[in-house]
């Protein structure tokens, strides 16, 4: 193999090999206990708001490098308002959800609307709605915890012991018939789209790269999703958090990949001047980036009470820091007009590795933090040298 193909193949996975290495280093600390069933569920679980995050985290970060301070207040504050909705004011779920949904992408926007249209630079504006929106969080709970009781939306965001996916083909006491058939399922569709998309290439005399390439790619992904799913009917299934953030990481994978408007939060965070000079609006790019996140926002602050079967002021605390580090680690790039959905979940799973298998492994909480900080740095001084070695 060409020396140069070997060099950016290294360094187009990079971050994916690191993956494995840190979770081959982890299995061999805890004696294989992180990869128990158990713990491959607590993981997916426990790190679900980062997942979803670390998504709406990604667009405004493509706009040029830009973040968004306030997620983790604005995650607090939303569900504050949702407990209060459904235990103190007596609402029905659902409306409490369309409710709190609306709450986020209206805080987004009111935020959206400084940053693009004013041009109040991000780091101000989303500091100041994370001192607004934690301070309002306080207000609206008195300071206090406040239970949530509805077993239909903890089951259906993922909080408690029995927030399965029900196995309705009959698994029992066994395996979970419903996470095999389902990882099974993914990967045949994996594999159809893959062939379709390299034939439409061939047909259309585009450049298709290395077909052994594609195909080891397609081997690969596909056994981790069977070995996850295999996992994961050895336990209780698939959690319901998952099914959120499948279809959080699907949808954004599709726009940022697919559409029109994903093409644009790349070219502003590329070039802005050319991009509006080429009669683009790049200040709803901005707005749309923003108000975004406050959505999703909302939907971690969802995942976060149930979880935690109750709404706390004390909530959301780093969760910024967790979804930056992971589009970061992800491989989007500091200057923005680079990065990918795939590339932020692995950032956020080798995030996620690195909190459980050193939790398990009974690190200090102070050592846990000072790591997740030396595996930030190093992946910004690595986009750094990379695009000045390109240069």
């Amino acid at each position: 193999m060409d020396k140069a193909k070997l060099k950016v193949g290294i360094q187009k996975y990079t971050m994916i090999i690191v993956l494995v290495l840190v979770t081959l280093f982890f299995t061999w600390g805890t004696q294989g206990k992180i990869l128990l069933p158990q713990n491959i569920t607590n993981l997916i679980s426990q790190n679900a708001y980062v997942f979803v995050l670390a998504t709406g985290m990604l667009l405004c970060i493509l706009t040029g490098g830009n973040i968004d301070l306030s997620v983790g207040s604005v995650v607090c504050f939303v569900g504050a308002v949702g407990g209060v909705l459904m235990e103190q004011m007596g609402l029905p779920d659902a409306a409490a959800i369309i409710l709190m949904l609306l709450l986020g992408a209206l805080i987004g926007a009111w935020q959206a609307f400084w940053i693009a249209f004013l041009r109040i630079p991000p780091f101000i504006t989303t500091l100041s709605g994370m001192l607004v929106f934690r301070g309002l969080s306080n207000v609206v709970l008195g300071g206090k915890t406040l239970p949530i009781k509805s077993e239909t939306f903890i089951k259906l965001f993922g909080g408690g012991a029995n927030c399965y996916v029900p196995d309705f083909l009959g698994g029992g006491e066994g395996l979970n018939r419903v996470a095999l058939v389902t990882g099974i399922i993914a990967c045949v569709i994996y594999i159809l789209v893959t062939v379709r998309g390299h034939m439409n290439r061939v047909k259309k005399g585009y450049e298709t790269g290395n077909v052994g390439a594609m195909y080891g790619k397609m081997v690969i992904i596909c056994a981790v999703v069977l070995a996850i799913s295999y996992k994961l009917a050895q336990h209780k299934g698939i959690p319901t958090s998952l099914v959120w953030v499948l279809i959080v990481v699907l949808v954004y994978g599709y726009i940022t990949s697919k559409t029109t408007i994903g093409r644009y939060f790349y070219a502003v965070g590329g070039n802005e001047k050319a991009t509006k000079l080429s009669g683009i609006n790049t200040n709803m790019v901005y707005f749309i980036a923003y108000t975004n996140m406050g959505f999703l926002a909302a939907l971690a602050g969802m995942l976060t009470i149930a979880r935690m079967t109750s709404a706390q002021p004390t909530y959301g605390q780093n969760y910024e820091m967790d979804a930056i580090g992971s589009c970061f680690i992800g491989g989007a790039s500091a200057y923005g007009g680079v990065g990918t959905v795939p590339g932020v979940i692995v950032g956020a799973v080798l995030m996620g590795i690195i909190n459980q298998g050193m939790s398990i492994m009974g690190t200090d909480q102070n050592m846990q933090k000072v790591v997740k900080g030396l595996v930030l740095l190093a992946a910004v001084i690595f986009d750094v040298v990379s695009k000045k070695k390109n240069s």
